[in-house]
């Protein structure tokens, strides 16, 4: 578990988090909360074939008004996206108004989609009281052309043509932009703008720093209210919302004001004006800046977007610093305690990291934990869809294609959502996906528990849950399904909170409202899991691909050749955790209502059914043995099976993680808990001894273990006896096959020269390793889970492995890596695998970060130095970051990895020796004797 921050002290940014659910001082109200991409998503297609990318693309962006967000460069918003800031710039040279982040989509890239900037989330508290951003702007004209025609160019078996492979940051010839925001108060916003030139010569650069409302008028005019902005001073300007009331923004310079509208520029894309024909549109600061059309603005100096243009001219290695200030209290031009108040902020967050870090003393390692909980809170989005809405068009708009009514998502009707949202990427992933948010809520409860909370509450609330029980998984395909890990997330998150309400004297113990609340939700779900994806009521389960993608021979979501179906390895093992899961939390709630042993007591026979089920799939009863088990003997490892119609089921021998995933079943039971729930503890003792074949199989309930304290016994609940776990882990920890310098892959490296081939029905299936991107289609071909490093399953692994050594303690050892003759305990192989994991982001012996292999630039520039990027996956080999390059979502769980491990086992130098040491350590005794 995670060491909880001390709060002996109570620093001002935890003074603010216990302030901030009070409707007096709402201190997240405002936050990072707009979108990197609001273009080219799905909640703004209206197209007849779903064609997101083509419908509403990047060069429609700057003069087509969002119908459900707003998105921006830096930028915030109040949670309700009523009145959005961001910044926007011009180097002189480039053909638009730099306003948000450019990338390919999901058809240009070779990749798929994919954002081609430098931008850096580098710190941020969780009221956002202080947020820093980085943006790197080239100052030579942006190769969006070259981007687009080379990466063209370029098959699924090359690398990725990036900004920096085009040469615009060669010489230091770029502007680093900081952006730092600090609230004086709820609402009241310092702003600090600080560009420094990092070439050896001049250069200018206009910023454009905006605020503009979102559009809410354009699609029921006859209900709309109509906001306004108007200049108030030659410093301020005011923003005034019917219901939102008066916000003034005031900039220390005199800047030159412009003004326009957040209006469809229905000239430039459709060749007409509009009913008003005001001219005034939304990208009138592009044609003013870069054009020179001064007629584009509004002389009257009054809209709904407004911009305050200042021309920057930076001397060589030079800076110069913008200051701005939005604010709900008027003030006075008066600026001389500005500096100050940052720097306060700052104090503040230092002293809050501080209590964050706890032990970890290693500066490199602060520096990586930090910057990914700043990426965690900076990944944070208003996520606006009425799915109703969208399906039957606005009002005032025209009315969408009939083929919508019967396409994607048409049966999520009720889905209506405008909230916070964690997001797995706001540019490439700019929509919340149901098992990626369980995961961010880890990380997050590190540091803000309540809006951890908030987050596994809102996802089964009414407006987002089905009314079958099932979670919406993402926006491009609600009703697609993502592994059950809630129960796990609301648990962990649970436990992370009530540590944290202990170590500050809250004697309340855990939140047993918000565990209850959500328990309830998911006993829904749970039900909706057995009723659909149990084909055949046997206790084994399909799934779809549950967010793995490509691992499979097939894509597991489309109907299979020949009309045949798979049963799950994975689907399985993820159930049985649901079912323990569950279990646990039922436990939790019974300490305070006894009715909840009943509930324990389901789910704990039910896991003894699924683990039964598990090793004979086929069979019609427990020992009938004619059946194909999910285990293969031989091999001694899970593989999913195919069932055809004509009765045979063929195991698919892919070393995969799906082979894995039946670790993640497991939960240890002391005799402490035991004791609180006498009915619970009488049926099991009951069950077991009725159903002595179960318990044999899979638990080892009759054979009790010291907890380490020796005051009490420890049970163990498992899919693996001792036995089966070894198997795993001899394959797991063996570098041939799955464990890469940086973690445990998703594919076994076997498969690199041994690929596993499949003829059936007249087509001929592949898996061979693919340790970076994915050299196939198969789910649009942006993801790869054939040999890369995954976080989340990672981490899972990790937990797993604590969890058994609280049960079989120090004296059972494995050998890690397999065949190096090391021996370690499974609480050291958890340690060993989170130091992999950590040296993706940590600097090694050479200064150098994994996760930057093949990034010449990030690596030796010392204006790079200190950016660490958080990306979606890893180089099996290499440890390269591969796929969306800020999803510090769940890769943001190297903040509690780091929290987890001593430091003193983080460093390349407390690595076990390899097989390949060891061989060679041999061979150097062999030939010196």
């Amino acid at each position: 578990m995670a060491k909880s921050r001390t709060t002996h002290v109570t620093d001002a940014e935890s003074a603010r988090l216990k302030q901030a659910d009070h409707p007096t001082t709402p201190w997240r109200k405002w936050g990072p909360y707009l979108s990197e991409r609001q273009w080219g998503t799905v909640r703004e297609d209206y197209s007849a074939d779903g064609c997101a990318w083509e419908y509403f693309p990047h060069d429609h962006a700057r003069s087509r008004a969002y119908r459900w967000g707003e998105d921006g460069i830096a930028g915030i918003s109040d949670d309700k996206q009523v009145l959005c800031f961001a910044l926007a710039m011009w180097n002189g040279h480039d053909p638009i108004l730099k306003e948000r982040l450019f990338g390919l989509t999901g058809p240009e890239g070779n990749h798929g989609e994919d954002v081609k900037e430098l931008y850096y989330y580098l710190d941020a508290t969780p009221t956002h009281s202080y947020l820093k951003m980085l943006y790197k702007y080239p100052q030579a004209r942006f190769p969006y052309d070259m981007l687009v025609r080379e990466n063209a160019q370029r098959s699924k078996q090359e690398d990725e043509f990036e900004v920096t492979d085009t040469g615009v940051f060669s010489n230091g010839r770029y502007f680093d932009v900081f952006v730092e925001y600090a609230k004086a108060d709820v609402e009241d916003i310092l702003v600090r703008i600080t560009v420094h030139n990092r070439a050896n010569e001049s250069a200018t650069l206009h910023m454009v720093p905006q605020m503009w409302f979102r559009n809410t008028w354009s699609w029921d005019k006859d209900n709309a209210v109509h906001p306004g902005i108007t200049r108030s001073s030659a410093h301020a300007v005011l923003a005034s919302h019917p219901t939102a009331g008066d916000y003034h923004l005031y900039c220390e310079q005199a800047p030159q004001w412009l003004f326009t509208n957040n209006d469809t520029n229905t000239e430039r894309l459709y060749g007409s004006k509009t009913a008003s024909g005001s001219g005034h549109y939304k990208d009138a600061f592009h044609d003013y800046v870069v054009h020179n059309r001064h007629e584009a603005v509004n002389p009257s100096q009054s809209g709904t977007k407004v911009g305050a243009l200042l021309k920057l001219d930076i001397g060589a290695h030079g800076s110069q610093t913008l200051r701005l200030r939005l604010s709900r209290p008027t003030h006075k031009n008066d600026w001389k305690n500005f500096d100050k108040l940052v720097t306060q902020r700052v104090d503040e967050a230092d002293a809050f990291y501080d209590t964050v870090h706890g032990d970890l003393a290693d500066n490199d390692a602060r520096l990586v934990q930090r910057q990914a909980l700043a990426g965690m809170i900076w990944s944070k989005q208003f996520y606006h869809f009425d799915v109703l809405r969208w399906l039957n068009g606005d009002p005032s708009q025209p009315k969408p294609p009939d083929q919508r009514l019967h396409g994607r998502n048409s049966d999520w009707e009720h889905l209506n959502n405008g909230d916070v949202l964690s997001m797995p990427d706001k540019w490439e992933y700019p929509w919340y996906a149901a098992w990626d948010l369980a995961f961010h809520t880890i990380p997050l409860a590190m540091v803000d528990p309540e809006f951890a909370k908030q987050q596994l509450v809102l996802l089964t609330r009414e407006w987002y849950m089905h009314p079958n029980g099932q979670l919406p998984a993402y926006e491009w395909a609600f009703g697609d399904v993502n592994p059950p890990v809630h129960a796990w997330a609301t648990w962990r998150v649970y436990e992370i909170d009530r540590q944290q309400r202990a170590s500050s004297g809250d004697p309340s113990g855990g939140d047993i409202a918000f565990l209850e609340r959500v328990f309830h939700k998911l006993l829904l779900n749970f039900t909706w899991w057995v009723n659909r994806k149990d084909r055949d009521g046997r206790n084994v389960f399909q799934g779809g691909f549950l967010g793995l993608d490509n691992i499979g021979v097939f894509d597991r979501s489309a109907p299979l050749p020949g009309g045949g179906y798979i049963t799950q390895a994975d689907g399985t093992g993820w159930m049985a955790m649901y079912c323990l899961n569950l279990m646990r939390i039922s436990l939790e709630l019974a300490r305070h209502n006894p009715v909840y042993q009943d509930t324990a007591t389901k789910f704990f026979e039910h896991f003894l059914f699924i683990a039964a089920a598990m090793n004979n799939v086929a069979g019609e009863h427990p020992g009938d043995k004619t059946g194909v088990d999910l285990w293969d003997e031989q091999d001694e490892f899970y593989y999913d099976v195919l069932g055809l119609p004509d009765g045979q089921h063929l195991p698919l021998k892919v070393r995969s993680m799906v082979g894995l995933i039946p670790l993640f079943a497991v939960e240890v039971l002391d005799t402490e808990l035991l004791d609180h729930v006498p009915e619970f503890k009488a049926r099991l003792e009951w069950f077991l001894n009725y159903r002595k074949d179960l318990a044999s199989l899979v638990s080892r309930w009759h054979e009790p273990s010291k907890c380490k304290t020796g005051s009490c016994e420890t049970r163990l609940l498992s899919l693996l006896r001792g036995h089966r776990m070894k198997c795993l882990l001899r394959r797991a920890l063996d570098e041939t096959e799955f464990l890469s310098p940086y973690g445990v892959r998703a594919l076994s490296r076997f498969h690199k020269d041994h690929p596993y081939d499949l003829q059936l029905d007249g087509q001929h299936y592949r898996v061979h390793y693919e340790p970076g991107e994915s050299r196939t289609n198969l789910f649009g071909g942006n993801s790869n889970w054939r040999g890369p490093v995954w976080m989340p399953v990672n981490y899972l692994i990790i937990e797993s492995l604590r969890r058994f050594h609280s049960y079989y303690g120090d004296d059972f050892v494995v050998e890690c890596p397999t065949g190096s003759g090391n021996m370690l305990n499974i609480n050291q192989v958890a340690d060993e695998l989170s130091r992999r994991l950590a040296m993706l982001f940590l600097k090694d012996e050479h200064g150098r970060r994994a996760t930057l292999n093949g990034m010449e630039l990030h690596q030796s520039d010392p204006h790079f130095a200190d950016l660490v990027p958080f990306h979606e996956y890893f180089h099996g080999d290499t440890g390269r970051g591969v796929g969306a390059s800020h999803q510090t979502g769940w890769t943001g769980l190297v903040a509690m990895l780091l929290a987890d491990t001593p430091s003193n086992k983080l460093s390349h130098k407390h690595a076990p020796p390899s097989r390949s040491s060891k061989r060679d350590h041999h061979h150097e005794q062999q030939t010196h004797p």
